[in-house]
């Protein structure tokens, strides 16, 4: 564990040819805290992120770092995959079938599946994997190396919804302290506790809150709206609370989930139907045994497959209904 202070910077500036990125900012960062960075393609967002986490000095000013910090920076965009490795391989660099994650020992196939694989891809190689599984990887791989300080560069870039909820919930359970740049505003209203939002000519001001509340906050400059501007919108509502309670909402994947299990237990239940079928035969034991015991099996699993799956609807539905109300009966 990191010490309770992780970086103290006082008024650092840095200059590019002259032109101010950065001048005289000063912040505190705790143990805990989730500050994302925003503003305007070339406002400098990279160049002061690298500073607060020693990476870059500044020009003037003093940035001073905490104790026992272990760093890990997630950028897909510079994560080189090995194509010929298999996934398994990736994550426990060829030694094993054991991955430690979050200080926990656990088989790589339990591990994969937390991050949306199915437990035969361990030995797919991932030159075989789509673009959307290769960033899942490369999250599942972040999240394995031991970490209290964890920063993301534009985590949000190229990510299907699937991807960018499942990266929402594992920083949701990341116990240390994260610090990203995102244009993306939906998501960093979901995920940190302060915005250090640019405000021109290498001004940047610390707003508690997320995006949302940055707005609520900050005083009416036309400047600044125009570097608001610059953020992406996603179509999902705003969210101003903090990443802990963002179980109120139903992510992509349950509401995925709950679209298609209608469909799946309706064909689950015409599969059932038609093994029945098969078994009403009362001379098809002595007739042909193998496929007697072979459809008694199918039909077996595919009762407990059903069973899973209206258990799941249920779950979801109810979840639904807790967070959105009844469905309407028009």
């Amino acid at each position: 564990m990191s010490g309770r202070l992780v970086a103290v910077a006082e008024s650092i500036s840095k200059f590019y040819d002259s032109r101010p990125i950065v001048r005289k900012f000063s912040t505190r960062i705790m143990r805990g805290d989730r500050v994302g960075i925003i503003g305007p393609n070339g406002a400098g967002k990279t160049t002061l992120l690298n500073m607060l986490i020693g990476a870059l000095a500044p020009d003037t000013g003093e940035v001073r770092l905490g104790t026992n910090l272990t760093l890990v920076v997630f950028d897909q965009r510079r994560e080189i995959l090995d194509p010929d490795q298999t996934l398994a391989q990736t994550l426990t660099g060829g030694s094993g079938d054991m991955v430690t994650a979050g200080g926990q020992s656990r088989h790589v196939v339990g591990y994969i599946k937390d991050f949306l694989f199915r437990p035969e891809q361990a030995r797919t190689p991932v030159g075989a994997l789509s673009g959307g599984e290769r960033a899942r990887l490369t999250l599942a791989r972040t999240f394995a190396k031991p970490s209290n300080l964890l920063v993301l560069d534009e985590p949000t870039n190229d990510l299907d919804l699937e991807t960018l909820d499942l990266l929402q919930e594992r920083l949701a359970e990341y116990p240390g302290t994260v610090l990203l740049v995102s244009h993306d505003r939906d998501f960093l209203d979901r995920v940190v506790t302060s915005v250090v939002a640019s405000e021109r000519n290498g001004r940047w001001v610390e707003y508690a809150g997320g995006y949302a509340d940055m707005l609520a906050q900050r005083p009416a400059n036309p400047a600044a709206s125009r570097a608001a501007g610059d953020l992406i919108v996603r179509p999902a509502p705003h969210r101003t609370t903090p990443a802990s309670s963002r179980s109120r909402r139903m992510s992509y994947t349950e509401r995925r989930a709950l679209e298609l299990l209608p469909a799946r237990m309706a064909s689950l239940e015409t599969r059932i139907e038609a093994l029945n079928s098969v078994l009403a035969d009362p001379d098809l034991y002595a007739h042909d045994r193998a496929r007697f015991e072979a459809t008694s099996s199918a039909l077996a699993a595919a009762r407990e497959e059903l069973a899973a799956a209206e258990e799941q609807w249920l779950a979801l539905e109810m979840r639904r209904e807790e967070i959105e109300g009844p469905r309407s009966s028009d």
